[in-house]
């Protein structure tokens, strides 16, 4: 029989138990996808679900969904698509050095943010002031839109016309704990939660400096002095600091010193960027405009997309937040504007 050519998924299996942590995550040995489904030839389990959230809608969008800036003017400031990106960059570095499963690392943080709103923040903030004016009318509909948890309801339900992506319970349960409560079983998923905070902070910091916000001077004097004096130093000593105090132990951290660091600069942040008037000049304005297309679309289900309409009958309410949550920034104003904006009369010559 001729020998195959290259490393079939066998191969990679062995390699991976050969050369991984024992505190890794190992593909042979998932906890299974939603549905059976047969193994590939070449790829391993995690290879195909980081696959699957590269190739699918809702990744795609992301580049067209604000980080913090709302419409800002220059194609440098980060988009909801390079902040996936970078926390991708970021884990990955991070589980190669600690010798853990870096295919299950990259397959969460690419897929974290799937079900972040259009506008950011701002967004999130507009369907959960929506949901609780509706409260009363639907007692059984969500109290608060979370995007942790639409994210993994976009790889579970959502995609591949209401299929969803399939993916394996490591990945999805990675994908729920990249921020609140819960926190990820697995050290890549572990990875992941602290590698995104590490990331929008610094690459925020980064933006503001260029929209003249914020000046390397303005950071905090103590913080700054721990994790340094530039993006490219702070993610050096975040990412030494992680694999150092994360080494040889079947939990990820940050020594204290690095964290109190990080938790300082974050509240900082807070304070003199995310509520900044530059940062939300627009947002009353978002605001506004998601708020009333999910008005719209609540009292006008019949508009809402057919792939849609089979979550109407069980949920009108989650159908709604499914469709404008899915919204790009430019998408949503075009609605909003076909909607509400009168256009020109086409007065006959």
């Amino acid at each position: 029989m001729a020998e195959q050519e290259g490393l079939s998924r066998e191969d990679l299996e062995a390699r991976e138990h050969r050369e991984l942590s024992p505190f890794a995550a190992f593909s042979d040995a998932s906890r299974g996808r939603q549905r059976p489904r047969p193994r590939d030839a070449r790829r391993t389990e995690f290879q195909r679900d980081r696959d699957r959230i590269l190739h699918c809608k809702a990744f795609r969008r992301l580049s067209h969904k604000t980080q913090v800036f709302i419409a800002p003017e220059g194609d440098h400031y980060r988009t909801r698509l390079t902040h996936t990106l970078e926390v991708s960059q970021i884990a990955r570095t991070v589980a190669r050095s600690l010798a853990l499963n870096e295919d299950l690392t990259e397959a969460i943080a690419l897929g974290h943010d799937l079900g972040h709103t259009p506008f950011g923040h701002t967004g999130e903030e507009a369907l959960c002031n929506a949901l609780a004016q509706v409260a009363d009318r639907y007692p059984g509909a969500p109290k608060k839109f979370r995007h942790v948890e639409q994210s993994l309801r976009v790889v579970e339900h959502l995609e591949y016309d209401g299929r969803g992506l399939n993916l394996c319970w490591e990945t999805r349960d990675g994908i729920l704990g990249h921020s609140g409560a819960h926190l990820p079983a697995t050290l890549e998923g572990q990875i992941v939660r602290t590698a995104d905070r590490m990331a929008y902070i610094n690459h925020d910091i980064d933006d503001a400096q260029r929209a003249g916000i914020l000046t390397e001077a303005d950071l905090p004097a103590g913080p700054a002095a721990v994790l340094g004096h530039s993006l490219a130093q702070r993610l050096t000593t975040l990412i030494d600091d992680m694999v150092a105090a994360s080494a040889g132990k079947d939990h990820i951290a940050l020594s204290e010193p690095v964290e109190t660091a990080l938790l300082e600069m974050r509240r900082f942040m807070f304070d003199a960027v995310y509520s900044s008037p530059s940062a939300k000049s627009e947002g009353p304005k978002a605001q506004r405009l998601v708020e009333e297309l999910f008005s719209f679309y609540l009292t006008h289900l019949e508009a809402l997309p057919p792939e849609y309409q089979e979550t109407v009958a069980a949920d009108p309410v989650q159908a709604v937040i499914d469709y404008v949550s899915g919204m790009t920034d430019r998408f949503a104003i075009r609605v909003y504007e076909s909607l509400f904006v009168p256009s020109r009369w086409a007065l006959s010559q």
